[in-house]
């Protein structure tokens, strides 16, 4: 028992003593470590890091691990401390069975960057086995005949240790008759025999005890011993005799089972039943005996189990021959494994990034990959390949190691995932392959901006919409994945009328709604343009631009406009109609407007009482009133018209207008009419101070333009009393009128000139005709130097002419007088005929005086005109009232009188009533009679 402990303390002293006498080398990035088998879980191997010159935390940052080809790992990686240690109990006699080199080896490999360091590791025996002999006791029959110098072999012993821990000698004990002696190596070829020493004597000592012990060399020494019982027979004195001493044969891994491998013979020199041989293996190890049978006869060596070449690439096996005299003899054979391609190539990836970033550049490694075949030559070379359609190639990078690296550029938008095969196949026949698939992910990268599908969009809206209404909304979609292609929508700086656009309108980031901040209103903003970015959440962000057409849609909102005749608080103007008026005659015409557009703009006018004896209808497009039936006596001569206007709109809206309508004939009869009308006189305080106001400041202008009027004329006559001073004397043109079509001279119609009668109520006024105005109303315009002469050549004449009432077409003629472009025209008197171009007008006044009585009275006849409707006609009914100071002549001269045509057009309603402004109008010089005959007969139509 002290003994045992002392060999199991000298064991672990010496397994102590290996760990820290190991070596450590490195050579082309490659680690060698010794270390002793039997270690326990959890020792020290070596300093990793320390040895292939990395720093600890390269082993952390690069995720280090170890990587074995092979099922089993033995060691263990310690990233912190970077130390390697014993993961799992080593036995070196059952990792390398009989080979005395034994070692391991696996990869340390390491991340961003990768890098891959080759680690051998050497498995050093330890003397952990003592020799066995197969057999406890080994017995053999000696016959006594056998003479001195005889051998009888012996089986070995059974070291299971290697170099210096091996069997080292045998010792035999006693050694009075027979002797050890030992042929070749202590291995599988040793040959063990004991040799007689002197010859026995059945008689005397039929048994004798031989004890044979086997020690090995290891510190301290394991033994083991057999006991050898010999038997003495009689005389058989010739061995077995095999016909080789070593017999070689080959056989294919997965041989058949009952496959001949070889055959073994022996002869016997005896006869009788010692020539009777006997076969069997010698010392047999079990993966023998597994494997191969003999049989015992005839010496046939057979398959019986399953021959793998990688697992075992020889067998060494000792047959022994015996006779029935207990002689033996023995031979060996050496069977060789012929290597079949029965392996398919073994992919591993060591190393693997199923992300990729799309931008990664050419030549980027992807995955590093592990090939190998158990099988040897041909049948190992292996060659790997994948899909040349794909942006991929495989590098070889050292034996048997590859790497998957990129080939082009890659586009995630258009292909984002990807399966590379990995195909690698031997060189065996026929060959075998095996097929590993990679998923490979592309990773994002923010390489797209938003786009719309437009490069403008038009969004409608109704005024008078909802605040935070959602009218319209955009979209625009990124090509790219995850947070590069969340799309954001900014509505982009702008102003309209004064204002921040986003004060109208405002975008939702999120989804690309717009939505009115406040009402719209048609009639102030009809369209309007806002540009949207949109804005992916990549880094740095990519973005689009796009042009909202916003158009506002019109609603009734707005009800009819009466432009004519002025609804007012005050007076009321009045439409006269003659009782004499036809079927159809217009009345007046109502203008109204609707701000609105479309069909809430058209509007149609309709009498909101229409009673069974209805005078008057109102056109339900045009807003023409006219006459439907003859007037009589039973009809009101002050009709009331209420007129609905309406527009088109959907619910419409309307307005109704007041029509004053007079049933006369004169106007005294009329101003008997206004009498009844009320007037209203309650006026605001405050607006009666404002037209207060207006008034006295409209007074001081109108003083200021009579005078700086009065001061241009004075200046214009003082100038042309000069001018008619010296071209008094100068001669005169005889000047013929042009004959007109009735073979006539050309005659202008007697001109009528009226008295008006104003007071400062407009109702009130009258208006009269007064005698012809031939003499005070047309001017010679171009003998204005002899006027003192034609006065009194006027006195000593007498003129008498008839007054004729004026025509429908409100044209003034004189009778006697064919004026032409020199004023002249019949003589005073009438006798003789007319003096062309020499005859004087009678009392000609000034130029100035002239136009201010033309302009006076036309002023007052407008104003009368305004208050009482533009139709009104004072003794005769017509439809058209010209202006007053339309086509008015001067004799002599090339201007005429022309109201501006502004003031003939309707005035805009809720400004007052209208006032008429005379303006003087000089059109084109040179203007004949018959030109104005032309344009009178065109008004007049």
């Amino acid at each position: 028992m002290a003994m045992r402990r002392n060999n199991r303390l000298l064991e672990w002293l010496l397994c102590i003593f290996m760990v820290c006498a190991f070596s450590v080398y490195a050579v082309s990035g490659q680690v060698r470590y010794s270390i002793p088998e039997e270690m326990t879980v959890g020792s020290f191997v070596g300093n990793i890091a320390k040895d292939l010159g990395l720093e600890p935390q390269r082993l952390v940052a690069g995720r280090a691990r170890v990587f074995t080809a092979g099922d089993s790992e033995y060691l263990i990686l310690n990233r912190e401390k970077g130390q390697l240690l014993v993961k799992e109990r080593m036995d070196r006699e059952q990792l390398c069975l009989e080979i005395s080199a034994c070692s391991f080896s696996f990869d340390v490999i390491l991340e961003n960057p990768m890098e891959m360091f080759r680690v051998t590791v050497e498995i050093l025996d330890i003397n952990d086995n003592s020799p066995v002999f197969p057999k406890k006791e080994i017995e053999l029959e000696i016959s006594e005949a056998v003479l001195p110098g005889a051998l009888f072999s012996i089986e070995s012993a059974i070291d299971q240790d290697v170099g210096a821990n091996t069997l080292q000698k045998y010792v035999l004990n006693p050694t009075d008759h027979f002797n050890l002696k030992i042929q070749g190596r202590l291995d599988v070829t040793e040959n063990i025999e004991i040799v007689l020493q002197k010859p026995m004597d059945r008689e005397k000592t039929k048994h004798h005890y031989l004890t044979l012990t086997a020690v090995d060399g290891g510190d301290p020494r394991r033994s083991g011993t057999v006991q050898i019982h010999i038997v003495v027979l009689d005389a058989n004195d010739n061995a077995p005799i095999f016909s080789q001493a070593t017999y070689k044969a080959s056989v294919v891994e997965n041989a058949g089972k009952g496959t001949l491998v070889t055959t073994v013979s022996a002869t016997d020199a005896d006869e009788g039943s010692s020539a009777n041989i006997e076969f069997y293996f010698e010392h047999a190890t079990t993966t023998i005996r597994e494997l191969f049978t003999i049989d015992p006869i005839s010496g046939e060596v057979k398959v019986v189990g399953d021959i793998d070449y990688e697992r075992n690439k020889q067998f060494r096996i000792k047959v022994k021959a015996k006779d029935n005299g207990g002689l033996t003899n023995s031979c060996g054979i050496v069977i060789d494994v012929i290597d079949m391609n029965d392996n398919t190539p073994k992919i591993t990836v060591m190393s693997f990034s199923s992300a990729l970033p799309e931008d990664s550049v050419p030549g980027t490694i992807i995955a590093m990959i592990n090939i190998q075949d158990l099988d040897s030559g041909d049948n190992a070379k292996v060659s790997c390949s994948i899909d040349r359609n794909l942006p991929f190639k495989i590098e070889s990078a050292l034996a048997n190691y590859y790497n998957l690296v990129t080939d082009s550029v890659l586009d995630r938008e258009q292909t984002s995932e990807y399966n590379v095969t990995i195909t690698a196949v031997d060189g065996g026949y026929p060959p075998r392959s095996s097929k590993k698939t990679l998923s490979l992910k592309l990773s994002d990268v923010n390489d797209h901006a938003p786009q719309f599908q437009q490069e403008s969009y038009d969004a409608y809206v109704f005024e008078n919409n909802a605040s935070s209404l959602s009218f319209y909304s955009v979209n625009a979609t990124d090509a790219d994945w995850g947070p590069n292609a969340r799309v954001s929508y900014f509505l982009e700086d702008g102003s309209l009328n004064g204002a921040p656009l986003s004060s109208y309108v405002t975008v939702n980031s999120d989804s690309g709604g717009l939505y009115a901040v406040k009402p719209f209103d048609y009639e102030q903003i009809k369209s309007f343009k806002i540009h949207v970015k949109a804005q992916d959440g990549g880094s740095p962000p990519l973005s689009g631009n796009v042009t909202i057409n916003i158009f506002i849609k019109d609603e009734n909102d707005n009800a009819p406009q009466v432009l004519y005749p002025v609804q007012t608080g005050g007076s009321l103007g009045a439409e006269m109609v003659p009782r004499s008026a036809d079927v159809g005659y217009l009345v007046t015409k109502l203008v109204a407007v609707d701000v609105d557009s479309g069909q809430n703009a058209w509007l149609s006018y309709k009498l909101q009482k229409v009673t069974d004896r209805a005078l008057f209808e109102v056109g339900l497009q045009n807003g023409e009133i006219r006459t439907i039936r003859q007037v009589n006596d039973k009809d009101a001569v002050n009709q009331k018209l209420a007129v609905v206007v309406e527009d088109n709109g959907q619910p419409s809206r309307s307005a109704v207008v007041n029509v004053n309508v007079v049933v006369a004939d004169s106007f005294p009869e009329v101003l008997s009419e206004f009498t009844d009308f009320t007037v209203d006189r309650e006026y605001n305080d405050n607006l009666t101070f404002y037209l207060m106001l207006a008034l006295a400041v409209v007074s001081v202008l109108f003083i200021f333009s009579i005078i700086a009027l009065i001061t241009v004329k004075i200046h214009r006559w003082r100038q042309n009393r000069l001018f008619y001073k010296y071209a008094a004397n100068l001669p005169v043109i005889p000047h013929h009128p042009p004959v007109y079509p009735d073979g006539t001279m050309g005659t202008l119609q007697r001109v009528y000139n009226y008295e008006v009668c104003g007071t400062t109520d407009s109702r009130m006024s009258d208006v009269k005709f007064a005698r012809p105005c031939s003499q005070n109303t047309l001017v010679d315009v171009s003998r204005m130097g002899t006027m003192q002469r034609e006065r009194r050549e006027q006195e000593d004449g007498d003129v008498s002419e008839e007054q004729k009432p004026p025509n429908n077409d409100w044209r003034f003629t004189q009778q006697g007088q064919r004026p032409g472009p020199s004023g002249a025209g019949p003589h005073p008197e009438g006798a003789g005929g007319a003096i062309v171009g020499t005859g004087p007008w009678p009392n000609p006044p000034t130029e100035a005086e002239q136009l201010q009585a033309l302009m006076a009275a036309a002023n007052e006849v407008s104003e009368a005109t305004a208050t009482l409707g533009p139709r009104y006609n004072a003794q005769f009914p017509m439809q058209h009232v010209p202006d007053y100071r339309q086509n008015v002549y001067i004799p002599g001269s090339t201007a005429t009188l022309t109201a501006n045509p502004q003031q003939m057009m309707p005035q805009p309603a809720l400004q007052g009533p209208p006032q008429a402004m005379p303006q003087v109008d000089v059109p084109n010089a040179a203007q004949t009679p018959a030109s104005k005959k032309k344009s009178t007969k065109k008004d007049k139509k």
